[in-house]
């Protein structure tokens, strides 16, 4: 019995050995800062809101920078550097920081016909209720108009290719003006 558990203690070493931590991840954002927020709630309209994500999505997305399967002149290199436990850490920190939505009203017309958009998409299947967000599929509701524009329009023009095509396959037939009105109607959200 004491092998049996001395054996299930050395495998779940590694395990243990990577698990994210929050507090090492705000040591590591301090970079990070300039460009997304000390707590992850970017004020540049370019830049995602971190604070609120998923620490699943931000792994991958900092992975995929780094082995370049998502590329970005700034992100890119700053990924370069990052080990897995860098990145689990970060995920674990931004994750724990409370989004404070930068949402736009913007035009009530062109919000509503981006709800209808969405509806008509079904975004809410995976995007879930409020542009939430779950697992590997990130928050949306609340980010910045440009920024959600900007990567709708990358997903559409197969610029952004590090989600198996999902994102390409459902805006293939959604109009540029529809796309405009989609942003407006995510970054509107809470």
């Amino acid at each position: 019995m004491k092998k049996l558990l001395l054996v299930l203690i050395l495998l779940l070493l590694p395990t243990l050995a990577s698990a994210q931590d929050a507090a090492a991840g705000k040591d590591k954002a301090a970079i990070c800062g300039a460009c997304h927020g000390v707590d992850g709630n970017s004020t540049i309209p370019q830049n995602p809101i971190l604070a609120g994500q998923t620490a699943r999505y931000i792994y991958l997305q900092l992975r995929d920078f780094k082995e370049g399967r998502r590329k970005d002149p700034l992100m890119s290199p700053m990924a370069a550097n990052l080990s897995k436990k860098d990145m689990l850490d970060l995920g674990a920190y931004f994750a724990a920081q409370k989004h404070t939505s930068q949402n736009s009203k913007g035009d009530s017309s062109l919000i509503a016909h981006g709800k209808d958009v969405a509806d008509a998409a079904i975004c809410t299947m995976c995007h879930l209720g409020g542009f939430s967000g779950q697992n590997e599929i990130p928050k949306t509701g609340g980010q910045h108009y440009e920024y959600v524009l900007k990567q709708l329009q990358d997903f559409k023009a197969k610029r952004r290719t590090n989600d198996a095509g999902n994102m390409t396959a459902v805006l293939r037939t959604i109009s540029d003006e529809d796309l405009k009105a989609l942003a407006a109607y995510v970054a509107s959200l809470d």
